[in-house]
């Protein structure tokens, strides 16, 4: 893996709410948007950017309070900062494109497939959140301490805790909030799209039998596993996480027409 060279850096601004967007341009490349989880940003993605620019024309987004961008008076709810997201790219010449969103962000990916379909040709779910049989703050952050217990790489726990730490635990359990109040499960049904599901197979927050239900609930949806990995399987291993999104797109969706 090598690094990807600097991306073109936007900027889009709606009222207190600024998102940061980040464009690794290929022309005639296929486009595909990533999308970060809470308390993250687009930089812990690196390893899976490196991996997927030589073959696609990469758009990766800080959300409002996180990675580089400033924290607004209050946070979006989930179909609200998708909604914010589809407007931003839409303005700034970014679309159609297939959306990946990482936990939290693949709730924010189905929201945009759903409520922008001109927007979006394909979307990738990666350890979708929350979970319905542990919607909780307890359970889920029982899950996450199990998941980062049973083997995360050393990497992924100080990317991790850079990220949380710059978000801060005020507007992270603000966001939150938002998190767990979403039910993706009432969205899915609606994604017309062909859809992707991706687990580690040693994921606690996104359990075989969740992600099951939740591709089930697509009308168009497949699931595949990585072995090995657990929730931060898109930052721990960026080569077959990016391989296996990159042969999901050449089987399933069309080339890309601006």
């Amino acid at each position: 893996m090598t690094a990807a060279a600097a991306p073109r850096e936007l900027h889009f601004m709606q009222g207190p709410h600024e998102l940061r967007i980040f464009h690794w341009e290929r022309p005639d490349a296929p486009r595909i948007l990533l999308v970060h989880g809470i308390g993250m940003g687009h930089s812990v993605y690196d390893r899976f950017i490196s991996e997927i620019v030589p073959h696609a024309d990469v758009v990766a987004v800080d959300l409002p309070g996180f990675g580089g961008c400033p924290e607004p008076p209050d946070p979006l709810t989930i179909p609200a900062t998708a909604e914010l997201l589809g407007t931003a790219l839409e303005e700034l010449g970014l679309v159609p494109m297939v959306a990946a969103g990482h936990s939290m962000g693949a709730q924010i990916v189905a929201e945009l497939a759903v409520r922008r379909p001109d927007l979006v040709s394909g979307a990738v779910l990666i350890a979708p959140s929350v979970n319905a049989v542990e919607r909780s703050l307890v359970l889920q952050g029982l899950r996450m301490l199990q998941d980062l217990a049973e083997g995360e790489p050393l990497s992924v726990l100080e990317r991790g805790s850079r990220t949380y730490l710059q978000a801060g635990f005020r507007w992270f359990f603000k966001k939150l909030r938002q998190m767990l109040a979403h039910r993706i499960e009432t969205c899915l049904p609606h994604v017309e799209q062909p859809a992707l599901v991706i687990r580690g197979t040693l994921d606690r927050v996104c359990p075989r039998a969740w992600a099951v239900r939740v591709t089930t609930l697509l009308p168009r949806g497949e699931m595949r596993q990585i072995p090995g990995r657990g929730h931060e399987a898109l930052i721990s291993s960026g080569e077959p996480v990016a391989r296996t999104v990159l042969d999901w797109m050449a089987s399933n969706l069309p080339a890309r027409r601006d």
